[in-house]
């Protein structure tokens, strides 16, 4: 499956990947983050029941603190 994540063309072996799969094998999976999905916003809510499709446009952002 190809998708543009942050702009970048990227690669995944499977068809379809469910979202929380996806941020896992980013390394991403314990750190909080906001999800677009092309265009639309995802509540974290909804991350269990998103799938990643070929074609599909991400943006993905890594939450972070600080002062």
């Amino acid at each position: 499956m190809k998708v543009t994540l942050n702009g970048q063309a990227r690669e995944f072996e499977e068809e379809s990947l469910a979202l929380p799969a996806m941020i896992e094998l980013l390394g991403l999976g314990q750190q909080p983050v906001l999800v677009e999905l092309n265009g639309a916003a995802l509540l974290a809510r909804e991350f269990s029941e998103t799938l990643i499709h070929d074609g599909d446009r991400i943006e993905l952002i890594r939450m972070v603190a600080g002062g």
